[in-house]
């Protein structure tokens, strides 16, 4: 397909065509995930069906599911990775027009989610005690009911009792993430829903509200949607899906350090990651404006520094379809 000229795509057929290829790649890695812990732990298919809902009953039950965990997202990202190819495109193109023109970018972007931590474990701590209307009180009892059976399932596999399981924690849970949901939900859906309705901001949006829904925890679904509404304008204004990766890996890695030395007993025992602990009110207030100013200097900064040559420098939302 080398060399072959762009296909003018309708963006909502695009979409249709990232479903399908990240689902395809979600079915076959898992079918991978599957055969392998057979053949290295002994777990059959059959079991692997009550594997979830009883991780330690089985001896090497951490290791099958992060195997599955870390093998079934690489598909997915895997399948995104084919929709340019598809299209007549190079994956450069596609997911970054724009070159990374500094080393600092990625670093700013990680230093833009170490400054809003603070307000968005607020953001946790408010939303995971929200209550839902009277009228919609059977179904609030039902994902609490889902939302702790995936906070024990979570527990289970960020129970690092040696470097070794953090490492693999950090590969499965922040490298394999970062790159595979930002394939997915920034350079695959952000991007064709802006190109769709024509609007950055509106694209940006929704994206993150799709990512947010896509985990199935509504008790954590307005955090989740801030952080999709930062990681969206990170990639927009830099136009590099490099960016946004480093803004996820930052997130979800800073987590499992903390857990890891609150686990290890290397931070104070009144400070669990674990806790939603309501944050002070200045902090968060001073963690939402150094985040804003940090994203706005960003914004400028990016806006003033496009080249004008070599390649196309708009944002990959911008680009206009041939």
């Amino acid at each position: 397909m080398k060399g072959l000229a762009p296909r003018p795509v309708h963006p909502a057929v695009q979409l249709l065509m990232l479903l399908g290829l990240a689902v395809a790649g979600l079915c076959l890695a898992s079918l991978l995930a599957l055969v392998l812990a057979n053949a290295l732990y002994g777990i059959s298919m059959l079991q692997f069906a009550n594997l979830a809902a009883m991780p330690d009953q089985y001896p090497h039950g951490w290791d099958a599911l992060m195997l599955y965990q870390g093998l079934s997202l690489a598909g997915v990202g895997a399948g995104a990775l084919v929709l340019p190819r598809l299209l007549g495109q190079s994956v450069a193109s596609y997911f970054a027009p724009r070159r990374l023109g500094a080393g600092w970018w990625p670093v700013a972007a990680g230093l833009v989610i170490l400054c809003s931590v603070p307000f968005l474990s607020a953001l946790v701590s408010w939303n995971a005690n929200a209550h839902f209307p009277a009228t919609l009180h059977d179904f609030e009892l039902w994902a609490r009911d889902k939302e702790d059976q995936a906070a024990g399932l979570t527990k289970f596999l960020t129970d690092f009792n040696s470097p070794g399981r953090l490492l693999v924690g950090l590969i499965v849970i922040a490298i394999v993430p970062a790159v595979a949901e930002e394939l997915v939900f920034r350079g695959g859906v952000q991007r064709c829903l802006v190109q769709w309705f024509g609007s950055r901001h509106v694209g940006v949006w929704l994206a993150a509200a799709i990512f947010s829904a896509i985990h199935v925890q509504f008790f954590g679904f307005v955090p989740r949607f801030v952080l999709g509404l930062v990681l969206g304008y990170l990639y927009e204004w830099s136009g590099n899906i490099v960016v946004s990766m480093a803004a996820h890996f930052t997130q979800n890695a800073f987590q499992l350090l903390l857990l890891y030395l609150f686990q290890t007993k290397q931070l104070p025992g009144s400070f669990n990651p674990d806790a939603n602990v309501a944050v002070p009110v200045p902090a968060v207030l001073a963690s939402a404006a150094l985040t804003a100013a940090l994203l706005y200097w960003l914004h400028q900064r990016w806006e003033d520094g496009r080249p004008t040559a070599a390649f196309d420098p708009a944002p990959p939302s911008e680009r206009v379809l041939p």
